[in-house]
């Protein structure tokens, strides 16, 4: 009983990393809508640091045979693929998303994609803080500091991506809480299945979440870099980018 409810516990705890948008809603929206665009910047970096860093390497940890090597990158491939559709489909007219918006965030299908994405990594960072606490309580303490310091950097950026698809800071605020409770449902599942079910997430959903997350930097943020086409903005953009994947890079000193 003691293990569950440092489990679940420790998960809440991360989970409400995802407030930190909070720290805007002193400020006037016109100057949380300057941030943002910084935030895109940065979130760049994070995105494809966390997915050339931490996910890919995983997902390739244990893919040693080449049939396996070749079905992880497939669905890393297929993690991309399936970003794309969402996005195509959510761009559509007639999409059902727009129908529940009146009038719908200038970006609305961006603001979507960087939830699902990060939904699935929340469930994942769920699952081995679950798997962790089974193993023993210091094995998930220290998983789960991993997890929070990997956590500020990634939550910043998913709030400054929502803030530049058109959310309102409430708003934002709000769903990036909704996708990092998913976080408690990865745990749930990992105390209940065990080392079954974390096996099954890095083998299939890893590689999926580090697609999506190349697709979200690469096709929707960095376009939106190439607006302002100023010297400034080339070195700031590529100062904020750096400083994304170096973060991300001195995350795994602590892994």
């Amino acid at each position: 009983m003691t293990t569950i409810a440092l489990a679940v516990g420790s998960v809440v705890a991360v989970s409400l990393v995802s407030l930190v948008g909070l720290v805007t809603l002193s400020m006037d929206e016109a100057r949380v809508r300057k941030l943002a665009t910084f935030f895109v910047s940065f979130a760049v970096g994070a995105l494809l640091g966390n997915a050339f860093i931490h996910l890919i390497p995983e997902t390739f940890a244990g893919s040693v045979p080449d049939s396996t090597a070749l079905g992880s990158s497939l669905l890393i491939l297929g993690g991309m693929m399936a970003f794309f559709i969402v996005e195509k489909l959510l761009r559509h007219s007639h999409g059902i998303l727009h129908e529940h918006y009146h009038p719908a965030p200038k970006r609305l299908e961006l603001a979507t994609i960087n939830i699902l994405g990060d939904a699935i990594h929340n469930f994942i960072d769920g699952v081995v803080i679950g798997a962790s606490y089974l193993v023993s309580p210091a094995l998930g303490l220290s998983t789960t500091l991993a997890v929070l310091l990997h956590e500020i950097p990634q939550e910043f950026a998913d709030f400054g991506i929502l803030i530049h698809s058109g959310l309102s800071v409430r708003r934002a605020v709000l769903l990036n809480l909704g996708s990092a409770s998913v976080a408690i449902l990865g745990t749930a599942l990992s105390l209940l299945a065990g080392s079954v079910a974390q096996e099954a997430v890095t083998m299939t959903l890893v590689p999926l979440t580090a697609g999506g997350f190349v697709y979200l930097a690469a096709a929707d943020l960095i376009p939106e870099l190439q607006h302002d086409r100023s010297l400034r903005a080339l070195v700031v953009q590529t100062v904020l980018i750096t400083l994304g994947i170096l973060i991300m890079g001195l995350l795994t000193l602590i892994e």
